[in-house]
């Protein structure tokens, strides 16, 4: 899966000009709005046609935009057009990706990779696998770098995902390999999974100064152990929570936020966003696998929101009046978060034991499934290029 934040520009909403008939809430009155440009401004007749007003009309998405950074959830480069990135996440599933599509953008990267002496010298097969694929993440990750003014997240491999020590190293190898490139530090993110081992990696790699984004963070206290840790980034999944919470029951923290009417996915992530702004920290929160716009207006003033392609199309060709349906204000924000009340319990220093104790059925479900589907693309990435190994020319 490929991530791509973005900042919708006006150049994006043009339209032709065009007079269009659209009725006002609570009435039965038409008003005439010609747009003389594209959106935002229009000029806005009335029954008296002496009487123009000037209102200003935004696309949904530039709406929540306004509010939190949005990201597309794709694969496919010909989206950017659409939705311009400012930055990108590089994973074993992106590079299948790219090797699946004939003419790919970046599969250049990639054929330099399986062509790189370094690897090619080292006699044991897993070894010179390994060291293609992380040639081919960071040739990949750089080749995006030139293309988005932001940061690029590189996944690390997730069967590493129980060893604090294999992930630093890992880190560190394509950390020189960017280096080589002449990538900055500054411009990488370190994809971990959000295991204790994870986040002791994160802890001692934000302590160089090098920034990670944990995943798979599926309750409260992977959160808040994820946050004091120093991590830049956690990444929570609301439609995952909200799916398991569907077909399973026996998870208090879920229960929880059932019994108050709150959907349990969405509980987590405004939860996160609240400690970490209570306790001063400086982690910022994404939330993914949102599912409807419903979802996404719920959470407005979260740092970054994942969404698929079909909700921000739809928000793209949305024209927002000043007295529509949807009413786009903050859920989230630093102020509200210092008035939330947390439990004793919940501002403990955490540690291995008391977050494995704290752990729900939900989390560890959700953990280990996201690990194997990771290590699964991962295993897979590897033993694609053993089979297309060598490459022409090699």
């Amino acid at each position: 899966m490929s991530l791509t934040l973005f900042s919708p520009s006006s150049s994006l909403f043009s339209s032709p000009k065009q007079n269009k008939w659209i009725p006002r809430l609570g009435s039965t009155q038409f008003v005439s709005i010609n747009c003389q440009r594209s959106f935002p401004i229009c000029y806005v007749a009335g029954g008296n046609a002496s009487s123009v007003d000037t209102v200003e009309l935004r696309t949904e998405l530039d709406a929540v935009s306004s509010f939190s950074e949005i990201v597309p959830d794709t694969v496919i480069f010909d989206d950017f057009d659409r939705f311009p990135p400012t930055a990108a996440t590089v994973s074993s599933s992106l590079l299948l990706g790219i090797c699946g599509l004939p003419d790919a953008k970046f599969m250049s990267a990639i054929e330099t990779a399986l062509a790189d002496g370094e690897c090619i010298e080292l006699e044991k097969a897993r070894e010179r696998l390994s060291c293609f694929s992380n040639k081919a993440l960071v040739n990949v990750g750089a080749e995006l770098a030139k293309l988005v003014p932001g940061r690029v997240s590189t996944e690390i491999d997730a069967r590493l995902a129980y060893d604090t020590r294999g992930i630093i190293h890992k880190v560190h190898e394509l950390l020189k390999l960017y280096d080589q490139l002449e990538v900055s530090t500054q411009r990488l993110l370190f994809k971990i999974p959000s295991t204790w081992q994870g986040i002791e990696a994160s802890r001692l790699l934000e302590a160089e100064g090098i920034q990670t984004h944990l995943t798979f963070v599926y309750s409260f206290a992977q959160a808040a152990a994820a946050a004091q840790a120093g991590a830049s980034v956690i990444q929570i999944f609301v439609g995952r929570i909200r799916d398991w919470a569907r077909n399973h029951s026996g998870d208090p923290e879920i229960e929880a936020a059932l019994k108050r009417g709150e959907d349990p996915g969405i509980a987590l992530v405004k939860k996160a966003y609240n400690y970490i702004h209570k306790s001063g920290l400086k982690t910022k929160v994404m939330a993914a696998a949102v599912r409807n716009k419903q979802d996404l207006f719920s959470l407005l003033g979260i740092d970054y929101i994942i969404a698929p392609l079909k909700i921000l199309q739809s928000m793209k060709e949305s024209i927002t009046y000043p007295d529509e349906k949807y009413s786009f204000v903050s859920r989230l924000s630093p102020a509200s978060a210092k008035m939330y009340q947390f439990a004793d319990e919940e501002l403990v220093k955490w540690n291995q034991l008391s977050l494995a104790a704290a752990m729900g059925p939900a989390a560890e479900e959700l953990l280990a499934a996201g690990l194997e589907g990771y290590s699964a693309q991962s295993q897979r990435l590897e033993e694609f290029f053993g089979k297309i190994w060598p490459p022409p020319n090699v």
